[in-house]
C-alpha cells in the first residue's frame, strides 16, 4: 500500500500504460479472472432533489413530473418482474431531502402517510425485501446516524458518492455551487458513520467535473483514510462525466479516454489488490476491454429490465454482450451481489439480523451471486452457461498460472495443500473449465470409458431419531413432527420381505441406514444383519454409518474394534460413509452439534478399516461451510486413505434444501451452485487421484441432466438404482424412487460410455444378476409401521411368514 506522499506523487507520472500494467497486475493477485456485475433493477424513488448540480438531469422540478414519488405498488410490481429476470438487486436512487425545497415533495409524502423522504425510503425498501426477496441497496445521499442505522435494517448495502473532496467545486460557478448536499465535509462524515455502523458502504468520484488529477488523489486517499479505519468501503466507482442537454454543463468537456484509464490505474495503485474498483460500463460504450486492461474488476449495476435514469442516455449493454466484450479482455463476466463476496462470507458484522437470510439464500460459498436457478433434488436442467464451460475448448493461454501449476502437480501424483485445494474450488470461467477437463482426462486414464452403477435397495429403517441434526429432513422427533411423513419403525419381517424382493429384482446389494432411534442398540443393529443374511444369504450387506457404530459401541459399552468385529460376525460386508457432512469441527458445532466430531468419525472409519471392511466415504457440501472446509475434508481423507486404503469411492451428497429445518429457518444457503456442484467432482478426482480412483455422482441429488455432467468432470460411477430412497425424498428431492438399471445403461450409451454393473466393492455383477436385474417389474409398496417408544423387533423369529 503507498503512503500518502507516494500516492500524491503518481500525478507526476503521465505513463497511463506502465500504470495501467501496475494496477492489473494488482488486480489480478486477489480477483483472479473475474469481473463482476449485479443485476439490478432501477428504482427512481424520487426525482426531486434540493440540490441543483450542474450536470445533472435525473433530478426535475415539480413542474417536470407527474408524482413525486413512486408508490409502493408500482415499485414492488417493478421488483417482481425483475426478480423474474434473474434481478438481485433493488437500486433505490433518489433525489437528497427534496421536503426542505418543494412543498410538492412534502405534499406528496403527507398523501403517502410519511413526513420524510428517508421515512418512506425504509418502508419501501422493506416491503421490497420481503415480498420479493431482492436486496435493497440505497443511495439516499447524506443520512444521520439514526436515519442510517434504520435503513441499515432494511438494506444489504448502502452508497454515497463522494465525486470529490475539493470543496473548490462548490465555490460560485463550480458545479457543485447552491448543492449544500455535496459538500465534502459533510459526505465524508456520512462515509465515516457508515464505517462506523458497519455499512457496507459504495462510493467514488466523478472526474471532468473541473476537478485537477491531483484532487482526485486527494479525493481517493481521504476515502481510504475512513477504509483503514472501519475497513467498510466496499467499491471505488470511477465515473466520467458526460455531457447533457439543458444543463449549466452541456457544452463542458469530457475527459478524454486516457485521462479515464489514468484514473482507473491510479485508483487501483492506491487502493490496492483487494478493493473493488468500479467503471460503469454504459458510460464507455466500444472501449470495455481498455477499461479492464487498465485495472477494473466489475461493471456495477447493470438491468436487463430498467434504463440508468442517472444517464437516461447512455443504455445499458446487453448482458450477452458485456460477457463478450469481458471475455475479449481475457476475463469472465460473473454475477454478485449489491453486497460484496467479502462482506457477505462475514454477515455477522455487515448485515443486519433481517437481511442475513435473504442474502444467504442469494448467495454461493464464495459470496457471491448464486446466479443458476438450479438446486440439487430439484427438476430444473442444468443452467446452460455451466453446461458450455465444461464442454467448451479452452485456451490454456486464458487459464491462470496458478491453477495450471497445482493441477499439474495433482496429476503428477503431489499431495497439494487446503489452500490450493480451496484455490481450485473458488476457480470460474476458464479457469473452471481447464480443472473440468483435466479433471475429466484423468478419469478417462484411470477408470476409461466405462461408468458403473450398482443394481441395490436402500432401506431406511426408522426415521425416529434423537440427534438433532439442522439440515435433517428425514428424521422425525419432537422438534420435527410438521416435516414430511409420519415416525416409523419397520419390522423384521419387512426388513426380510424387502431384501428378498430387491434379490429376486437384481440386486447384489442392501444397503441400510436410519435414524438413531432412542430404543435402539447395538444388538439392534446386529439383529439387522442376522435378518437380512437369514433372508437372503447371498446379500452383500452394505449398513450402518459411523454415527450408527458409535452409538452401537455405546449401548453395549464395548469398544468399537470389538463392536464391529461382531457386525463382521453377524454378516456386515461393508459400511457406508456417511455421517460425515463438513468434516470440520466449526461447520460441525453448528450443523450437527450433538452428532460424532471430525475425530470420532475417523476413529471409527480407521478402526473398521483395520478389522478388514472396507467403506466409502462421503461429504454434504452447500449449505454454512466454505471452500477452505471443503477443502480439509478432502486432506483427512487423503490422509486417512493413505494409510488405511479402505475408502473404496468418495461420494459427493450436495445439500438438498427444500424441506431441511435449517434453510426453513433462513440459517442455510439453497445447496451449492451447479458450478460448485460439478468442482466438487472435479477437484476430488484431481485431489485423490489412485488413491481413490472411484468417484461417485448422486443421480438422487443432482439429477439424471446433472450425473451427465458430472460424468464429463471427472465422475465415473453413478452409485445405486435405489429401487427405494427416503432421506433426500424427506428433504424435498423430487429424484430417488428408482433409476431402473435398463434406464441408467441407456443414458450411459447416449454419451457414447460403457455401462458396467458392478457390486459395491466394483467387481462385475454375475451374468444372473445382471439379466435380473434388467427385467421390467413393479415394486411392491413398502409398510412403514408406526413408531413407538420402544423399537419394533429388528429379529426375524421366522423366515416363512415372510410375504
Amino acid at each position: 500500500m503507498l503512503t500518502a506522499e507516494e500516492a500524491l506523487a503518481l500525478v507526476e507520472i503521465e505513463d497511463t500504460a506502465a500504470l495501467a500494467n501496475r494496477a492489473c497486475q494488482l488486480r489480478d493477485s486477489y480477483h483472479r479472472n473475474a469481473v463482476t456485475y449485479s443485476r439490478k433493477v432501477f428504482i427512481p424513488l424520487t426525482y426531486l432533489c434540493r440540490d441543483v448540480c450542474h450536470y445533472c438531469t435525473f433530478a426535475k422540478t415539480p413542474k417536470r413530473i407527474v408524482q413525486a414519488y413512486l408508490p409502493i405498488e408500482q415499485v414492488l410490481e417493478l421488483c417482481r418482474e425483475g426478480a423474474r429476470y434473474g434481478c438481485q438487486e433493488a437500486l433505490f436512487t433518489l433525489g437528497e431531502k427534496p421536503e426542505l425545497r418543494y412543498k410538492a415533495a412534502r405534499e406528496g409524502l403527507s398523501e403517502l402517510g410519511f413526513v420524510s423522504t428517508l421515512e418512506y425510503v425504509e418502508e419501501v425498501a422493506g416491503k421490497v425485501l420481503s415480498e420479493t426477496g431482492l436486496l435493497p441497496h440505497i443511495n439516499a445521499g447524506n443520512m444521520t446516524r439514526e436515519e442510517m442505522l434504520r435503513m441499515r435494517e432494511v438494506s444489504a448495502s448502502m452508497g454515497i458518492m463522494l465525486e470529490s473532496a475539493s470543496s473548490r467545486l462548490c465555490e460560485k460557478g463550480m458545479p457543485h455551487y447552491g448543492s449544500p448536499d455535496k459538500d465534502p465535509v459533510v459526505r465524508l462524515e456520512t462515509l465515516r458513520l457508515a464505517g462506523e455502523l458497519d455499512v457496507p458502504f459504495t462510493t467514488g468520484i466523478l472526474i471532468g467535473i473541473g476537478e485537477t488529477r491531483l484532487e482526485r488523489i486527494e479525493s481517493f486517499l481521504a476515502i481510504r483514510d475512513l477504509h483503514e479505519c472501519y475497513g467498510h468501503i466496499q467499491e471505488i466507482i470511477v465515473q466520467n462525466f458526460r455531457a447533457k442537454p439543458n444543463t449549466k454543463m452541456s457544452e463542458a468537456p469530457e475527459p478524454d479516454l486516457n485521462d479515464l484509464l489514468w484514473t482507473i490505474a491510479v485508483a487501483r495503485i492506491i487502493f490496492g489488490a483487494e478493493m473493488n474498483i468500479q467503471a460503469p460500463p454504459n458510460l464507455s460504450p466500444g472501449v470495455l476491454p481498455k477499461l479492464v486492461a487498465a485495472g477494473i474488476n466489475d461493471w456495477g449495476g447493470v438491468s436487463p429490465l430498467t434504463p440508468d435514469h442517472v444517464n437516461p442516455e447512455a443504455p445499458w449493454p446487453h448482458l450477452d454482450k458485456l460477457a463478450r466484450e469481458t471475455a475479449a479482455a481475457g476475463k469472465f463476466l460473473e454475477q454478485r451481489l449489491t453486497i460484496y463476496p467479502d462482506f457477505a462470507k462475514e454477515p455477522q458484522r455487515w448485515l443486519d439480523t433481517k437481511l442475513r437470510s435473504a442474502v444467504m439464500r442469494h448467495a454461493d460459498s464464495n459470496g457471491f451471486a448464486k446466479r443458476d436457478e438450479w438446486s440439487p433434488g430439484e427438476l430444473n436442467p442444468p443452467p446452460s452457461l455451466d453446461k458450455e464451460l465444461i464442454t467448451q475448448a479452452v485456451l490454456t493461454t486464458s487459464v491462470s498460472a496458478r491453477v495450471k501449476t497445482i493441477v499439474d502437480n495433482c496429476i503428477a501424483g503431489d499431495h497439494i495443500g487446503e489452500n490450493d485445494i480451496a484455490f481450485l474450488f473458488e476457480s470460474r470461467g476458464s479457469d473452471f473449465s481447464y480443472i473440468t477437463q483435466r479433471a475429466n482426462a484423468l478419469r478417462k486414464k484411470l477408470n476409461g470409458a466405462t461408468v458403473s452403477y450398482v443394481v441395490n435397495r436402500n432401506i431406511n429403517y426408522t426415521n425416529v431419531c434423537y440427534f438433532k441434526c439442522q439440515f435433517c429432513a428425514f428424521s422425525k422427533g419432537k422438534a420435527s413432527e410438521n416435516l414430511r411423513g409420519k415416525p416409523y419403525d419397520i419390522s423384521a419381517d419387512e426388513i426380510a420381505r424387502r431384501c428378498q424382493e430387491a434379490w429376486d429384482r437384481g440386486a447384489t446389494e442392501v444397503c441400510m441406514q436410519g435414524g438413531i432411534h432412542p430404543d435402539y442398540t447395538g444388538q439392534t443393529y446386529l439383529d439387522i444383519v442376522e435378518t437380512v443374511r437369514k433372508a437372503v444369504p447371498e446379500m452383500h450387506i452394505h449398513a450402518f454409518s459411523p454415527l450408527e457404530v458409535w452409538q452401537g459401541a455405546q449401548t453395549l459399552d464395548i469398544g468399537l474394534e470389538e463392536f464391529l468385529t461382531k457386525l463382521q460376525s453377524a454378516g456386515l460386508n461393508t459400511l457406508p460413509g456417511t455421517a460425515a457432512e463438513i468434516l470440520h469441527d466449526d461447520v460441525r458445532k453448528v450443523l450437527c452439534p450433538d452428532k460424532l466430531n471430525t475425530a470420532e468419525w475417523f476413529e471409527v472409519m480407521r478402526v473398521a478399516h483395520s478389522v478388514g471392511f472396507r467403506t466409502t466415504a462421503t461429504i454434504m457440501y452447500g449449505h454454512i461451510e466454505s471452500p477452505h472446509h471443503w477443502a480439509s475434508h478432502l486432506c483427512a481423507i487423503r490422509d486417512l486413505q493413505q494409510q488405511t486404503g479402505g475408502f473404496t469411492e468418495f461420494v459427493p451428497l450436495p445439500y438438498v434444501h427444500m424441506e431441511a429445518p435449517m434453510y426453513l429457518k433462513g440459517l442455510s444457503r439453497k445447496g451449492p451452485s451447479f458450478r460448485e456442484a460439478i468442482l466438487m467432482h472435479a477437484v476430488a478426482r484431481l485431489v485423490f487421484g489412485e488413491l481413490i480412483p472411484n468417484i461417485q455422482a448422486s443421480w438422487v441429488k443432482m439429477g439424471r441432466g446433472g450425473v451427465e455432467m458430472c460424468l464429463n468432470a471427472g465422475a465415473n460411477d453413478l452409485g445405486g438404482s435405489l429401487m427405494n430412497e427416503s432421506i433426500t425424498r424427506a428433504a424435498g428431492s423430487g429424484f430417488g424412487q428408482e433409476w431402473h438399471p435398463s434406464a441408467i445403461e441407456d443414458t450411459i450409451k447416449s454419451m457414447n460410455r460403457q455401462p458396467r454393473m458392478r457390486n459395491t466393492v466394483y467387481g462385475d455383477a454375475s451374468t444372473e444378476r445382471r439379466a435380473l436385474a434388467l427385467k421390467l417389474s413393479e415394486l411392491s409398496a413398502v409398510e412403514n409401521l408406526t413408531a413407538g417408544k420402544k423399537q419394533r423387533s429388528k429379529k426375524l423369529i421366522d423366515l416363512a411368514e415372510v410375504s
